[in-house]
C-alpha cells in the first residue's frame, strides 16, 4: 500500500508499487521465504515529477529500494 500522501496520483502509486514488486523479485533468491513492509521516506512531487510514470520516477524509486534491500540483507 501507497499512501496518498507520498504520492498524490494513483497511476504514480501503482508504479511504486510495481517497482517494490520488481525489486523484491530480484531479492528474493537472496533472501530466501520472507515478508517485508516497505515504508516510503520521502514524498514523490508532481513539481519534481512532471509525468506521473517517468523514466526518472522508476530510476529513483528503484534506487531508493535498491539500497533498501541491501541494508536488509547485511542485517539478516
Amino acid at each position: 500500500m501507497v499512501p496518498k500522501r507520498w504520492a498524490k496520483r494513483a497511476v504514480t502509486r501503482n508504479a511504486i508499487k510495481r517497482q517494490i514488486y520488481t525489486v523484491s523479485a530480484d531479492f528474493s533468491p537472496k533472501q530466501g521465504q520472507a515478508a517485508f513492509v516497505v515504508r516510503l521516506r520521502r514524498d514523490f512531487s508532481r513539481k519534481v515529477y512532471l509525468s506521473a510514470t517517468s523514466d526518472q520516477l522508476k530510476k529513483d524509486v528503484r534506487a531508493e529500494l535498491e539500497t533498501l534491500m541491501h541494508e536488509g540483507a547485511r542485517q539478516s
